[in-house]
């Protein structure tokens, strides 16, 4: 039997996507703060201390150090929860904060609990616990591209998370070792052993470009990866930003822009 509320939704758009949320009366979703998009009439938004779960009800003190501790994700200290007050089936959306894909999490049929990067959490049914994940490992904590602490799903609902670009899914069996790209990591089941590993080799150390370490994830479990992480998004934005092209202030000046396809 779920113990969280059962919600149903759909998933709209191909590089900037959103949820659609439908809600039974009294059913409630929770979501980030910024993330809703629209809702029917009839529904009822609250903020609210931490998720709203039942780990998180034990009084004020035990609502204040649930949501504490997703200062520590970077995450604000309140979420908005949407109720479904009117005698119909209402419903809500919520959009993504950047290109990329919008990830449905049955964690019942997860094993309950997922741990994914920190800022991938959009929204789940109302009952799921949003918490944090310690890496117990000093140099998965170090090296491992998502730092010490991530966050963990816990529950037997619905959860959203959203990453960069494409997205997919992985299964791996007992034993069997997954090498990526640290940053590409969005979420991994329960059993997943996470772990990082020094690249090697001179050459690869100095000229390769991709970093001294990549994460391995070892199976039996379900792993999920984006093919575009926003921290290296951003790092291209940046550079192109700041850096002075070649043909600028030259003789050509903007006809060299012209002959490179970057003429406006």
């Amino acid at each position: 039997m779920r113990t969280n509320h059962e919600i149903d939704y759909r998933i709209f758009g191909e590089e900037m996507q959103c949820v659609e949320i439908e809600l039974d009366p009294r059913e409630t979703v929770i979501a980030e703060s910024g993330s809703f998009m629209m809702m029917d009439d009839g529904l009822q938004m609250d903020t609210i201390f931490g998720d709203g779960s039942s780990q998180n009800q034990g009084g004020l003190f035990g609502k204040l150090v649930g949501a504490g501790k997703r200062l520590l994700t970077g995450e604000s200290l309140f979420m908005t929860a949407f109720t479904n007050i009117s005698s119909f089936k209402r419903n809500v959306s919520f959009a993504a904060p950047y290109a990329g894909k919008i990830i449905p999490l049955d964690l019942y049929e997860l094993g309950g609990k997922v741990v994914c990067q920190k800022d991938a959490f959009l929204c789940a049914a109302k009952g799921v616990a949003v918490g944090i994940e310690f890496q117990r490992k000093l140099g998965t904590g170090l090296f491992g591209g998502e730092g010490f602490i991530m966050q963990k799903l816990e529950g037997d609902g619905l959860a959203f998370v959203h990453a960069g670009g494409y997205v997919m899914e992985k299964k791996l069996g007992p034993g069997e070792i997954l090498k990526v790209d640290t940053g590409c990591i969005v979420a991994y089941t329960k059993d997943i052993d996470y772990d990082i590993q020094f690249v090697g080799g001179i050459k690869n150390t100095i000229f390769g470009g991709e970093g001294l370490f990549f994460a391995t994830l070892r199976g039996p479990g379900s792993v999920w990866l984006q093919t575009l992480p926003v921290s290296r998004l951003a790092s291209r934005i940046l550079s192109y930003g700041s850096m002075r092209r070649k043909e600028e202030g030259s003789i050509l000046g903007g006809l060299g822009n012209l002959l490179d396809g970057d003429g406006r």
